[in-house]
């Protein structure tokens, strides 16, 4: 990429950081209050208010408006790039509107869905995968039903770990960027650009966000966030014929999705209610031994720049290996875990509650 040309997407994501932070600032005034009198599963004590995510929406939508009409060299094919601004835009509107109403877990279920047939319905399904010691095994009909199962998964698992200032918004900042960076290198340009819009929504929210925070992002934050980075992760997909490339993206989410995963398994095995709300995540369990609530966020930012640099030696490995580099990450999330466990005796937690 020509310097000339990085320097004006740099200046116009700085721009749309700007409208970010104004959008944030708005929703502050104005605000959509998040009262922990009626949620069991808050860290906070006081009403606060909610929606920030709004900016991120903003940016992002503005940014993929601009590249649609001006940027034909970083277009996927049209009804795929329609779908996805359709099914972000759709999946906007119903969080906010969640944000609002509080809806049960079902109706918010449905409703992502319905936008993630829409991205499939544009073509963005995973069509192969490439395994250890099988290789390539091409998926049919399952690569639809597990596109669908990627992208609830990630949408849910990024909004399950929105519980603490800053922990979602940095992590997924350092994650869109590092994604803006890779797709860059691979010649992805909407991939890259799509990154760069949702980094650039996140910087203009991620001020507001620190502990300790002035506002939250919300459903409409952190539902959006995972929902755009589980398509850009099918889109990731094609920068090789055998679409192992798909890995790029749950890698650079790994700290956040171990935790979602762990505490859904570990609350299924316990026989919990799925759908209750509960203050048992690892990184609520972290804060609620004692760890401030910036400490288990840069913890988060810490691994969020340690997958970045597994994903940029990822590019570098031969196929065969390539699915291996999940191990590290793993093993620092393991790492992570049996900290968290020692605090957690040492303040007399329990896993429920």
């Amino acid at each position: 990429m020509q310097l000339q040309a990085l320097a004006q997407h740099l200046a116009f994501a700085l721009l749309l950081a700007g409208i970010s932070a104004l959008a944030v600032r708005a929703m502050i005034r104005w605000p959509i209050l998040d009262d922990p009198a009626r949620r069991a599963a808050t860290a906070h004590t006081r009403p606060t208010p909610k929606g920030g995510g709004v900016g991120v929406v903003l940016a992002f939508v503005l940014g993929m408006l601009v590249l649609y009409a001006q940027a034909n060299y970083a277009r996927l094919a049209g009804p795929q790039f329609l779908g996805v601004i359709l099914a972000a835009v759709a999946m906007a509107g119903v969080a906010l509107a969640d944000d609002v109403k509080d809806f049960r877990f079902v109706v918010k279920l449905v409703a992502q869905a319905g936008a993630a047939l829409v991205a499939l319905a544009s073509g963005l399904v995973l069509e192969r995968l490439s395994l250890p010691w099988i290789g390539v095994v091409e998926l049919g009909w399952l690569g639809w039903v597990l596109t669908l199962f990627w992208i609830l998964g990630c949408t849910n698992a990024v909004n399950f770990m929105d519980g603490l200032d800053g922990l979602v918004g940095g992590a997924v900042l350092i994650a869109c960027a590092a994604l803006a960076v890779i797709a860059a290198g691979q010649g992805g340009w909407f991939v890259y650009a799509a990154a760069l819009f949702l980094a650039a929504g996140f910087a203009g929210f991620l001020p507001f966000n620190l502990n300790p925070a002035r506002i939250f992002m919300g459903d409409v934050g952190a539902q959006f966030a995972g929902f755009v980075l589980a398509v850009l992760a099918v889109a990731a997909a094609g920068f090789d014929s055998n679409q192992i490339s798909f890995l790029v993206v749950p890698l650079l989410l790994f700290g956040l999705l171990f935790d979602a995963c762990f505490t859904l398994a570990r609350r299924a095995l316990m026989r919990e209610r799925i759908s209750q709300p509960h203050r048992t995540h690892l990184y609520q369990l972290a804060h609620r031994s004692g760890l401030h609530p910036r400490g288990v966020a840069m913890a988060h930012w810490g691994f969020a720049l340690f997958q970045a640099d597994l994903a940029a030696i990822f590019l570098k490995l031969p196929p065969s290996w390539k699915p291996f580099i999940v191990l590290p990450a793993l093993a620092v999330q393991l790492a992570w875990t049996l900290y968290v466990r020692r605090r957690m005796r040492r303040a007399g937690l329990g896993w429920q509650g």
